[in-house]
């Protein structure tokens, strides 16, 4: 008999909705992760008394997140206290002016309005296209399996509305922008998303244009940081049984001689047994390490060695000694979709890092004041970076990088700040790779463009090894804190269909 029903590997929102799920329905089953923490990306860690978040820095999109709480016989608003960002962003152009983004969509259409009139009509028009997508069933993508044509074409003919916007699959998101929006100002208030697929506006596919959308349903930030989201999966899977052991690094995934899962390896040569193991990580990691190269069949080595790693999104922390004058949870620095597109390609792509930084400044305490001493105040950084610098190395450029950023905040949206700043800290790509082993410190796992879409990612249920199955941000719908938590739902439900 084997020592449990089910493995997982990885204690991210992926590995621990799958394996709550499937201890709520009664298999047996053992979380192995890595770190000292639960989370993965949507973890957060304390830094000189400041809670700094690992990665992720709001939700939304709640439905899907709600269907796995529902999964779990409770609701996501008993499990986690969620508060209400509104408003949404701030929007700094580097022209001087500004753009407040409210959830409610009128509000907003006022204030684009002010420096666009055509486009509040074109805003209204957007909005109502993309309330057809949701309201006619297409968050099912996010929760369906697609691990081939045929689920797709299922998917069509029960979700007709996904056939109505398989334009929007195969346009960029920069085509999406120009169909709808005049001013450049606006089409770069909604456009920084685009790098949720770890792309530029003219490479992601244009149905990541539902985030915006998505974004006036509600932004909520989880009273007690990011990590109150996998804590309160990891405590109704204990519930059921589920078990979670952390500092436990999975070097090897065990196989029998017909290609069955028999179980895996530690690296402290300790074997643990299980016919079924579903993986929370990076799948190139899985596929080539795990398994091994030399265990996969020539097309499944041709096709996880096509895959790139997404963008990595480094990260830089600051703790304040005052509350700084900012007027929302998120403030963007955008750029114009050029100069963004300019960025990915002729600067990411070779190396290094331009001079005008754009990214989301990210102002937790004005939500949560318990994450930060009292009267001190939290501002976490996001912005862009490649994995292989040209002409230094990450570890050197970390305190330049830092200093860069502190400064963009000072040039552009709070002058004085500098003298502010108690604590500083950085999560460079390199220390995503070492810390919470993202293969080039991808935190959305595999790039998103339409070769790497849905059913041509790598599949949910593995083709090939009997009793393998995948979740996480490299399998569909992809990386997200709501699209991962979607990605173990479906893993999970796979598991109770095809595993006795």
């Amino acid at each position: 008999m084997a020592d449990y029903d089910a493995i997982i590997i990885g204690a991210g929102l992926g590995g621990l909705s799958a394996g709550a799920i499937l201890a709520r329905n009664n298999r047996r089953v053992l979380v192995l992760e890595q770190s000292d923490l639960v989370g993965g990306c949507c973890s957060t860690f304390t830094h000189y008394g400041y809670m700094f978040d690992m990665g992720a820095s709001i939700v939304m999109a709640l439905g899907t997140m709600e269907k796995v709480f529902n999964k779990l016989g409770t609701r996501l608003e008993e499990e986690v206290e969620l508060i209400n960002c509104d408003p949404i962003y701030n929007c700094i152009f580097r022209d001087g002016s500004k753009l407040k983004v409210y959830q409610n969509i009128e509000r907003t259409a006022d204030e684009i309005l002010a420096i666009s009139p055509v486009d509040k009509d074109n805003f209204f028009r957007f909005m109502e296209r993309f309330k057809q997508f949701m309201d006619g069933g297409g968050d099912d993508f996010f929760t369906t399996p697609l691990n081939s044509f045929a689920d797709m074409a299922r998917l069509f003919i029960n979700r007709p509305v996904m056939a109505q916007f398989f334009p929007y699959f195969i346009k960029t998101y920069q085509d999406i922008m120009h169909q709808y929006f005049a001013d450049e100002r606006i089409r770069a208030s909604m456009s920084y998303q685009a790098f949720y697929a770890g792309h530029s506006p003219d490479l992601a596919p244009g149905i990541f244009a539902l985030l915006p959308y998505l974004e006036h349903q509600g932004m909520y930030y989880p009273c007690g940081g990011m990590i109150a989201i996998p804590q309160a999966l990891c405590r109704v899977g204990e519930h059921y049984g589920m078990e979670v052991r952390l500092k436990s690094l999975v070097t090897r995934i065990i196989l029998d001689d017909y290609n069955q899962v028999r179980g895996v390896m530690l690296a402290d040569g300790t074997l643990i047994t299980s016919n079924v193991v579903v993986s929370d990580i990076n799948a190139r990691l899985l596929y080539m390490d795990l398994i091994g190269e030399k265990n996969l069949p020539l097309m499944m080595k041709f096709g996880i060695k096509s895959y790139e790693t997404s963008l990595s999104a480094p990260m830089v922390y600051l703790g304040l000694d005052y509350k700084p004058p900012l007027e929302a949870h998120h403030t963007l620095i955008p750029l114009s979709l050029s100069d963004m597109n300019d960025a990915y390609w002729n600067r990411y792509r070779k190396g290094s890092i331009p001079d005008q930084q754009f990214g989301l400044v990210c102002w937790p305490t004005v939500s949560d004041p318990s994450l930060a001493p009292e009267g001190h105040h939290i501002l976490n950084l996001i912005l862009m970076g490649p994995y292989r610098l040209k002409d230094a190395d990450w570890d050197d450029e970390k305190p330049r990088f830092i200093d860069k950023s502190i400064k963009l905040l000072d040039d552009l949206i709070i002058p004085g700040v500098a003298e502010h700043v108690k604590v500083k800290e950085m999560a460079s790509p390199l220390d995503y790779e070492r810390k919470l082993r993202l293969p080039e410190g991808a935190i959305y796992g595999l790039q998103e463009d339409l070769p790497a879409q849905a059913v041509f990612r790598p599949a949910s249920k593995s083709k090939f090894f009997k009793g393998l199955y995948l979740a996480g941000a490299s399998t569909h719908p992809g990386g997200g804190v709501p699209t991962t938590m979607g990605s173990g739902m479906i893993a999970a439900e796979q598991v109770l269909r095809y595993e006795p």
